[in-house]
């Protein structure tokens, strides 16, 4: 029986960067190939010859001789969703990261900074400057981007950022993973204590009932949340229908990435000061530690993460912008650029991360994350000779045209699936 003809052929690639979960090499590099598309699906994988009958006369064929093919971008680890800027902070930390010196100067700092900017927006002028950062996310190759709350710390305020989240994806060609992160602190009018029998009994139980979040977040290091308080508001989420991640190993090791393990959650991320260890139990149980090359890089982290340990002990990466106040950045190339130079990670590790490892920390590598024959037609066509380029072509866009759901959603600079 015949095969339907695909919507859509690329063909001629130079390369493409399968990314499959077993591939030998990370990427399941093919040179010269072709990838066929159908209702939204990637429906065959090889070469031009092998694709050949797949193609009639309705089908978009797009020559991608010289150029590089991957599946879109996984962003696993943002906080899009805020108001306001720390640019001032920004700015002032570069000359100085004496705390005495900045408070002298009357420096606003710190994430009470980005609460109030963000809790005093409207609505639609905190969706208009998210969506701005979304879109140029989307623009640099990104087809997946997880979305946390957290820059409100009240009921209201969180949901107001969830429901953002989901504004988001109904109007622009985006796929958005949406996480409650009502534990990224506590109130400042509230003990810590206060906040978390709030979080427990009102707020997580009001998240659930909505279903604006998939997924549980909390920030756990030394002065946050240590890792019994971390397991009683996940565990709460858990029970309201939100799966666990957590915020771990950034500035201390306090057992977060030990609870992961025990807890098999989405993902345990930064992983800065995180033993072999606790990286070996994320490993077995399963779970995708997430790096984030990009707040290493803002911050001038004083311990950088280090990624041939996690290789060595087995672990699956997934990498991310960490978007937010404190790491302004919407670009994937950059922070695989960053991964590569900054933090030694080859560049074929750092496209899987990119990609597959991004879906993994998701849960959603079922569908997206490579590209492979059933799975989501999320894919990039990069204007440049081989994918290394990715990493060496400092701060330059290579995306010629992103694929989402089997629709052109980016040609010629332009996001052309807008609602």
């Amino acid at each position: 029986m015949k095969k339907k003809a695909a919507d859509i052929v690329i063909e001629n690639a130079a390369q493409i960067l399968t990314c499959e979960k077993d591939a030998a090499d990370h990427i399941g590099l093919i040179k010269n190939g072709s990838v066929a598309i159908g209702e939204g699906k990637i429906t065959a994988v090889g070469s031009r010859s092998e694709i050949a009958p797949l193609i009639d006369a309705a089908t978009r064929v797009i020559d991608a001789s010289g150029k590089v093919v991957t599946p879109g971008f996984v962003d696993c680890h943002t906080h899009v969703v805020f108001g306001g800027t720390r640019v001032e902070e920004y700015c002032a930390r570069l000359e100085t990261d004496d705390l005495d010196e900045l408070k002298r100067r009357g420096v606003p700092m710190g994430i009470m900074v980005t609460l109030s900017a963000t809790r005093d927006l409207p609505m639609e002028e905190l969706y208009e400057q998210s969506a701005e950062r979304v879109r140029r996310m989307i623009l640099s190759g990104t087809t997946t981007i997880e979305s946390k709350s957290g820059y409100s710390l009240n009921t209201e305020g969180e949901m107001r950022q969830l429901k953002i989240n989901r504004i988001l994806a109904e109007k622009l060609p985006v796929d958005i993973s949406s996480t409650f992160l009502g534990a990224h602190g506590w109130a400042p009018d509230m003990t810590k204590e206060a906040y978390m029998d709030m979080l427990i009994k009102e707020m997580i139980p009001e998240v659930g009932r909505s279903g604006l979040a998939e997924a549980c977040d909390i920030w756990c290091d030394s002065g946050h949340y240590e890792k019994e308080e971390c397991r009683k508001i996940l565990e709460a989420g858990r029970e309201h229908g939100m799966e666990p991640k957590i915020h771990a190993g950034a500035y201390s090791y306090v057992g977060g990435e030990d609870l992961a393990a025990e807890m098999k959650m989405y993902s345990a991320d930064h992983l800065n000061y995180t033993p072999i260890s606790a990286l070996e139990k994320l490993a077995e149980s399963g779970v995708t530690g997430v790096v984030l090359p990009g707040i290493d890089f803002a911050v001038n982290h004083p311990l950088f993460f280090n990624p041939r340990p996690m290789f060595e002990a087995g672990l699956e990466l997934g990498m991310a912008t960490n978007c937010c106040p404190g790491c302004w950045c919407t670009s994937m190339p950059f922070i695989i650029s960053l991964a590569c130079r900054q933090h030694g990670m080859p560049p074929a590790r750092a496209l899987r991360a990119a990609t597959y490892g991004g879906a993994c920390a998701l849960k959603r590598e079922d569908r997206i994350g490579s590209i492979e024959a059933g799975k989501q037609a999320d894919i990039l066509i990069l204007d440049i000779p081989t994918y290394e380029d990715i990493a060496y072509r400092l701060g330059e866009n290579p995306v010629d045209t992103v694929i989402r759901h089997g629709k052109i959603s980016v040609q010629n600079g332009a996001v052309i699936q807008e609602i």
